[in-house]
């Protein structure tokens, strides 16, 4: 009887240690490395996987967020805040209902195929997941457009590769990065941030110029 009951503590402990962290590659998953687009619909019950808290943002409104996404948010913006950059996120986590109302409007302007490629069908978007934020930046006292602007812009590119380069730091990677559409299936998105939890992954991402359907194998 205590023999069995060895094997069975041995083979539990083998299952607990299989789902720890090791961050060594794609093998490796957890709810932060979900992946939700437009072939991988969001998971039934999210909101039971995950604790989405009200938060304060950018402009004093009320929004939801993951919990752990916005402390590591908070991280990185203090950081970058020592370095006289002042970020802050719009907007976050995003119900089915906003979704659904978001993708009838995109549909009804634009068309299917303008739709398909800026946003997303409810169950569908990053935004529901509660680990995707928009960004917006500040420098110097004064808002730089209404989100980050493209590294390709001269006149502000050292700041926003700073921005950039710490993101792994705090376990964020830029989420539809430019010339990797037909694998993210969204235009590039130069604010758009997803917390995946693990700055190793996220500095292999980056390093590599990869997304995240590419670190996983999934596209």
């Amino acid at each position: 009887m205590l023999k069995v009951v060895f094997f069975v503590i041995l083979a539990l402990t083998a299952v607990g240690l299989a789902g720890t962290r090791d961050d060594e590659g794609p093998l490796f998953r957890s709810v932060y490395l979900t992946l939700v687009n437009k072939t991988h619909k969001l998971p039934d019950n999210w909101e039971d996987k995950v604790q989405i808290d009200a938060v304060t943002n950018f402009f004093g409104e009320e929004v939801q967020i993951e919990r752990k996404t916005h402390e590591q948010f908070q991280l990185l913006r203090e950081d970058l805040n020592g370095r006289g950059i002042n970020i802050g996120f719009g907007s976050a986590y995003c119900s089915t209902g906003v979704c659904q109302q978001l993708w009838e409007e995109y549909l009804n302007k634009y068309g299917e195929e303008y739709a398909a490629g800026h946003c997303a069908a409810p169950g569908y978007s990053e935004h529901q997941t509660g680990l995707a934020i928009d960004i917006h930046v500040l420098k110097e006292g004064k808002l730089i457009g209404s989100r980050v602007v493209r590294v390709s812009d001269e006149d502000k590119q050292d700041f926003v590769k700073i921005i950039y380069g710490l993101l792994p730091k705090y376990g964020f990677i830029l989420r539809y990065p430019e010339g990797k559409e037909d694998i993210t299936g969204h235009t590039y998105e130069p604010w758009h941030l997803r917390y995946i939890d693990s700055p190793k992954i996220a500095k292999k991402i980056a390093k590599e110029g990869l997304t995240l359907e590419e670190y996983l194998g999934e596209y």
